[in-house]
């Protein structure tokens, strides 16, 4: 179990950093670290929910 959820972690991060070329933070300090990762994982699930969304309009 703890191999998978490393395995599934790393793709979603490899993601991030590769595909859509996010190479570090921008902000200082704990809080604001913790604010940017947070944007930037809402915006990773909007993405899908997006593409998810139109793929099954295009099957419909």
């Amino acid at each position: 179990l703890r191999m998978n959820r490393s395995i599934q972690s790393e793709g979603t991060f490899g993601i991030i950093k590769w595909d859509r070329s996010y190479k570090r933070l921008f902000r200082r300090g704990l809080e604001n670290v913790n604010l940017e990762l947070t944007l930037i994982a809402c915006a990773f699930n909007l993405y899908k929910y997006h593409n998810k969304r139109n793929r099954l309009k295009m099957i419909a």
